[in-house]
């Protein structure tokens, strides 16, 4: 089967220091380009984090800080990156809640203001969890009947993620060949930012989503409380949460 597609789609991975999105730095990331034309093209590329890889996540991924030390820094390759997924449409697995919202916070400390959120997310975890509820070494034993060699290493988990929503098509009618439909499907929140501290109501209105304003419009508390804009932009919010409330104050400041 050929994946039906109108725009490029990179399916990544990423290997990190750790799980937390505002803290935490790649170490690795692995990416396969899959083109409406039939190209395939895959990148590998090992990051220096500046920063002590615990040993608790080399033990996972096998990325010391040895291994890491001569690498290039996310900042000198984050230019790269861009390049090689402009346009393009992003997929992985558990990619919505972790590996897009860290790679928006790691371009967005490289100073590149990339809006990915117009771009158009497949999470094949997704549609593993909503079919068979396993893990990405048992839904590629599952749908590719092979063991994962490698895993937990950026690219052969990003090899893997491709193959299995080629078979998760193949074994399930119900899923069209289109990546908007998978989109759709696959995205299982309605986040204003990548973290979900702001996110949209019934009427399409931004609310804050945490704390003694939750429920309550990102407007509203913006004219209500003056000092609430500068306690989160000073506080340890991910640097997404802070552009997106900024731009909600800028908007109203245009109005």
């Amino acid at each position: 089967m050929k994946l039906q597609l109108k725009n490029p789609i990179v399916f990544f991975d990423l290997e990190t220091t750790g799980t937390n999105i505002v803290t935490d730095r790649i170490v690795e990331i692995a990416y396969h380009k899959v083109s409406p034309n039939g190209r395939e093209e895959t990148k590998n590329i090992r990051i220096n984090p500046e920063m002590h890889i615990p040993e608790a996540s080399s033990a996972i991924h096998g990325i010391y800080d040895a291994d890491v030390a001569e690498c290039p820094t996310f900042k000198s390759v984050a230019k790269e990156i861009t390049r090689d997924i402009e346009g393009c449409d992003l997929a992985g697995y558990n990619s919505n809640r972790f590996d897009i919202p860290l790679l928006a916070e790691e371009l967005l400390r490289a100073e590149i203001d990339v809006d990915l959120m117009k771009r158009k997310f497949v999470d094949v975890q997704v549609v593993f969890h909503k079919m068979e509820q396993r893990t990405l070494g048992a839904a590629y034993k599952f749908y590719c009947d092979k063991d994962l060699i490698g895993a937990h290493g950026a690219e052969a988990d990003t090899l893997a993620t491709y193959e299995i929503l080629m078979a998760q098509l193949d074994r399930y009618p119900e899923l069209k060949n289109d990546i908007e439909f998978l989109s759709k499907y696959t995205t299982q929140s309605n986040n204003v930012d990548f973290a979900g501290r702001l996110i949209y109501n019934d009427k399409g209105e931004e609310i804050i989503n945490f704390g003694k304003y939750k429920g309550q419009k990102v407007t509203d508390v913006l004219k209500t409380d003056m000092g609430y804009y500068g306690w989160m932009m000073n506080s340890d919010f991910p640097l997404h949460t802070k552009k997106v409330l900024t731009n909600i104050k800028l908007r109203g400041f245009n109005k």
